[in-house]
């Protein structure tokens, strides 16, 4: 436990500590809403439990995926708790569970200390909201909160109000030493090279553990070592797993991908037919996240998918002018036709019943 009474990564029990590092599916936990846009409880419990029983490492909730909103609504606290004790009941296996974090520093502090109070592990750091702050005004909010709870840096991409962030930061960044994880999604190559470099400058590669974010590269970033020379060293930094929306769908057939992408690295050659899922992946999530109209419609994306499987019962947003974009529906049925191994309708069906039991 950390001086101050909050969480440190040590604090971390070891097997959920190993899942981390050793590169899991952690799928960003979506909203379900009603008829009425009222929080659907039940439709949250079986997703979670679909997660778990699917073969993720954990939950990633309150995040964007959750729809930041939820705090505007009062149910930042009920989505997390009733995350947490899904997970509690329904299995005996290490799971990694990851809140959401946003905010000025009070904000972020306080919800830090929220996730912490309600038995989750690590708090991922979302710094929309610091606009505008000096490099050294990002790094000592990130430290506050690092105080209160392990951290997983977030790199979001700007199209969805990310802001950018240097190569120095991500040193300064990766040097607090409650850092665990970071989680890179600036959907821009020499951005993703950014962290690695800052992770490997501040020799914290054995403490920070990289999940990729970059929904347009999944594939292609868990096969790529990258080879970071600083100093009088060369370091190899990976991406162990990954953290994702995407991930959110389908997701039985994402911990099979990942447990594919792990084999062909441990094996030191990596097959033809692995390297080409990451175009296959890439265009399913081109659809499910709505490039084409700028990802406005990438969360209502997912909740078409989860609709269509029984999940969820809507695909209602908090926000009622969050929807599908025209065309989007056909497109996913597009997916379906063109790439059914890549989906886990079978899997869900299967089990459905269950889940809402």
């Amino acid at each position: 436990m950390a001086a101050n009474g909050g969480l440190h990564w040590s604090d971390i029990p070891a097997p959920v500590l190993a899942v981390l590092r050793g590169g899991a599916v952690l799928p960003a936990h979506p909203l379900a809403l009603d008829d009425a846009r009222d929080f659907d409880r039940e439709s949250q419990r079986a997703l979670a439990r679909y997660y778990i029983d699917a073969g993720s490492g954990g939950l990633a909730v309150g995040v964007h995926a959750t729809q930041f909103q939820i705090r505007d609504v009062g149910l930042y606290r009920p989505v997390l708790e009733l995350a947490q004790q899904t997970a509690q009941e329904w299995t005996d296996r290490p799971l990694v569970m990851i809140a959401g974090v946003i905010g000025k520093t009070a904000q972020a502090v306080e919800e830090a200390r929220t996730a912490r109070a309600l038995g989750y592990h690590a708090v991922l750091l979302g710094l929309g909201a610091l606009k505008g702050a000096s490099e050294d005004e990002l790094v000592e909010h990130c430290a506050a909160v690092a105080r209160e709870m392990p951290v997983i840096g977030f790199y979001l991409q700007a199209a969805v109000g990310g802001i950018p962030l240097s190569r120095a930061f991500w040193t300064r960044f990766a040097a607090i030493d409650n850092v665990v994880a970071i989680k890179v999604a600036p959907f821009n190559r020499y951005k993703t090279l950014d962290v690695a470099v800052g992770v490997a400058t501040a020799g914290a590669e054995d403490r920070v553990t990289l999940y990729t974010g970059n929904d347009d590269h999944i594939v292609a970033d868990l096969l790529t070592p990258f080879a970071v020379r600083t100093g009088n060293r060369e370091v190899s930094v990976r991406f162990r797993g990954g953290l994702l929306g995407h991930w959110s769908v389908w997701t039985r057939a994402a911990v099979d991908l990942l447990a594919r992408v792990h084999a062909a690295v441990d094996s030191g050659s990596v097959p033809l037919d692995v390297l080409a899922l990451d175009s296959q992946v890439t265009d399913c999530n081109a659809v499910v996240f709505d490039v084409a109209n700028d990802f406005r419609g990438c969360i209502p994306g997912c909740h078409e998918i989860l609709r269509r499987q029984g999940l969820l019962r809507t695909v209602h947003c908090l926000d009622p002018h969050e929807v599908l974009s025209p065309g989007q529906t056909q497109e996913i049925d597009r997916l379906y036709a063109t790439y059914p191994e890549l989906t886990d309708d079978a899997f869900v069906a299967a089990n459905l019943a269950r889940w809402r039991g």
